[in-house]
Protein backbone atom coordinates (compact mmCIF):
# COMPACT_ATOMS: atom_id res chain seq x y z
CA UNK A 1 0.00 0.00 0.00
CA UNK A 2 1.54 3.42 -1.21
CA UNK A 3 1.88 5.70 2.14
CA UNK A 4 -0.27 8.61 -0.13
CA UNK A 5 -2.90 5.86 0.46
CA UNK A 6 -2.19 6.19 3.97
CA UNK A 7 -2.01 9.82 4.96
CA UNK A 8 -4.58 12.47 4.17
CA UNK A 9 -4.35 16.24 4.40
CA UNK A 10 -6.29 16.20 7.64
CA UNK A 11 -4.04 13.79 9.04
CA UNK A 12 -0.57 16.22 8.43
CA UNK A 13 -0.31 19.01 11.25
CA UNK A 14 2.78 20.98 12.60
CA UNK A 15 2.90 21.09 16.45
CA UNK A 16 3.96 24.76 17.31
CA UNK A 17 4.42 23.17 21.13
CA UNK A 18 4.87 19.33 20.64
CA UNK A 19 6.13 19.13 24.19
CA UNK A 20 7.59 15.81 24.76
CA UNK A 21 7.90 12.32 23.37
CA UNK A 22 4.48 10.73 25.15
CA UNK A 23 2.37 14.15 24.06
CA UNK A 24 3.60 13.47 20.70
CA UNK A 25 2.35 10.19 20.54
CA UNK A 26 -0.90 11.13 22.47
CA UNK A 27 -1.17 13.80 19.40
CA UNK A 28 -1.06 11.11 16.86
CA UNK A 29 -2.91 8.57 18.53
CA UNK A 30 -5.72 11.52 18.74
CA UNK A 31 -5.14 12.16 15.20
CA UNK A 32 -5.22 8.53 13.86
CA UNK A 33 -8.40 7.87 16.08
CA UNK A 34 -10.13 10.42 13.89
CA UNK A 35 -12.25 11.54 16.87
CA UNK A 36 -13.29 8.48 19.33
CA UNK A 37 -11.71 8.77 22.65
CA UNK A 38 -11.69 4.98 23.25
CA UNK A 39 -9.28 4.32 20.07
CA UNK A 40 -7.22 7.22 21.22
CA UNK A 41 -6.85 5.69 24.10
CA UNK A 42 -6.02 2.38 22.85
CA UNK A 43 -3.51 3.57 19.91
CA UNK A 44 -1.57 5.60 22.68
CA UNK A 45 -1.00 2.62 24.94
CA UNK A 46 0.03 0.81 22.15
CA UNK A 47 2.69 3.39 20.88
CA UNK A 48 3.86 4.03 23.95
CA UNK A 49 3.83 0.21 24.54
CA UNK A 50 6.06 -0.43 21.17
CA UNK A 51 8.61 2.84 21.60
CA UNK A 52 9.31 0.78 25.53
CA UNK A 53 10.72 -1.89 23.58
CA UNK A 54 13.22 0.35 21.39
CA UNK A 55 12.90 3.53 19.84
CA UNK A 56 11.15 4.46 16.72
CA UNK A 57 13.03 7.00 16.04
CA UNK A 58 15.52 6.27 12.87
CA UNK A 59 18.03 9.12 12.77
CA UNK A 60 17.69 12.36 10.55
CA UNK A 61 15.63 13.71 12.90
CA UNK A 62 12.87 11.10 12.12
CA UNK A 63 10.90 9.18 13.87
CA UNK A 64 8.35 6.30 13.08
CA UNK A 65 6.09 5.63 15.80
CA UNK A 66 4.09 2.30 15.13
CA UNK A 67 2.05 -0.75 16.38
CA UNK A 68 -0.67 -3.30 15.42
CA UNK A 69 -4.34 -2.81 15.65
CA UNK A 70 -7.38 -4.94 16.25
CA UNK A 71 -9.43 -1.64 16.01
CA UNK A 72 -8.61 -0.91 12.18
CA UNK A 73 -9.74 -3.24 9.50
CA UNK A 74 -7.30 -0.76 6.92
CA UNK A 75 -3.85 1.18 7.82
CA UNK A 76 -3.66 4.67 8.05
CA UNK A 77 -0.84 7.37 9.25
CA UNK A 78 -0.53 11.04 10.45
CA UNK A 79 2.16 13.16 9.94
CA UNK A 80 3.65 15.34 12.41
CA UNK A 81 6.22 18.21 11.93
CA UNK A 82 6.91 19.39 15.25
CA UNK A 83 8.41 23.29 15.65
CA UNK A 84 10.78 22.00 18.44
CA UNK A 85 12.76 18.93 18.47
CA UNK A 86 11.71 16.00 20.85
CA UNK A 87 13.76 13.35 22.12
CA UNK A 88 13.22 10.22 21.21
CA UNK A 89 16.51 8.62 22.30
CA UNK A 90 17.18 8.30 18.83
CA UNK A 91 20.64 6.20 17.82
CA UNK A 92 22.64 9.08 16.30
CA UNK A 93 21.91 11.07 19.19
CA UNK A 94 19.56 13.87 17.38
CA UNK A 95 16.10 15.12 18.44
CA UNK A 96 13.42 14.72 16.40
CA UNK A 97 11.45 16.95 14.41
CA UNK A 98 9.37 14.81 11.53
CA UNK A 99 7.18 11.86 12.87
CA UNK A 100 5.36 9.76 10.92
CA UNK A 101 2.58 7.47 12.97
CA UNK A 102 1.05 4.89 11.74
CA UNK A 103 -1.46 1.66 13.07
CA UNK A 104 -2.23 -0.74 10.67
CA UNK A 105 -4.71 -4.58 11.35
CA UNK A 106 -3.54 -6.57 13.94
CA UNK A 107 -3.01 -9.17 10.96
CA UNK A 108 -1.72 -6.95 8.37
CA UNK A 109 1.95 -8.23 9.71
CA UNK A 110 4.08 -8.40 6.30
CA UNK A 111 2.28 -4.93 5.06
CA UNK A 112 3.35 -3.38 8.17
CA UNK A 113 7.15 -4.20 7.85
CA UNK A 114 6.99 -3.28 4.13
CA UNK A 115 5.59 0.05 5.36
CA UNK A 116 8.49 0.36 7.76
CA UNK A 117 10.68 -0.56 4.93
CA UNK A 118 9.29 1.87 2.60
CA UNK A 119 8.94 4.95 5.03
CA UNK A 120 12.84 4.14 6.29
CA UNK A 121 14.56 4.22 2.38
CA UNK A 122 11.93 7.67 2.09
CA UNK A 123 13.09 9.46 4.98
CA UNK A 124 16.27 8.30 4.10
CA UNK A 125 16.65 11.30 1.31
CA UNK A 126 17.96 14.75 2.66
CA UNK A 127 16.35 16.12 0.01
CA UNK A 128 13.17 14.74 1.06
CA UNK A 129 13.49 15.87 4.97
CA UNK A 130 14.59 19.49 3.85
CA UNK A 131 11.97 20.24 2.12
CA UNK A 132 9.66 18.89 4.29
CA UNK A 133 11.35 21.05 7.10
CA UNK A 134 11.07 24.12 5.25
CA UNK A 135 7.17 23.66 4.35
CA UNK A 136 5.82 27.54 5.32
CA UNK A 137 2.42 26.08 6.27
CA UNK A 138 0.71 22.66 6.84
CA UNK A 139 -0.96 23.02 3.36
CA UNK A 140 2.10 23.26 1.79
CA UNK A 141 3.46 20.45 4.02
CA UNK A 142 0.53 18.38 3.39
CA UNK A 143 1.02 18.97 -0.32
CA UNK A 144 4.91 18.44 -0.30
CA UNK A 145 4.29 15.10 1.49
CA UNK A 146 1.19 13.57 -0.58
CA UNK A 147 2.89 14.82 -3.81
CA UNK A 148 6.07 13.38 -3.54
CA UNK A 149 4.81 10.25 -2.44
CA UNK A 150 2.48 10.20 -5.38
CA UNK A 151 5.01 10.85 -7.89
CA UNK A 152 7.38 7.95 -6.07
CA UNK A 153 4.04 5.64 -6.67
CA UNK A 154 4.18 6.20 -10.24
Amino acid sequence: MPLYELLSAERVAILVEPGDRNAVLETAARMLSEGSPLIAASLNAGLREREKLASTAIGHGVAIPHGRSPLFETSRAVFLRLAQPVDFGAPDGQPVDLVLAMAVPEHHVQQHLQLLAELAERFADPGFRDRLRSAPSVAELSFRLLDHCRRSAA
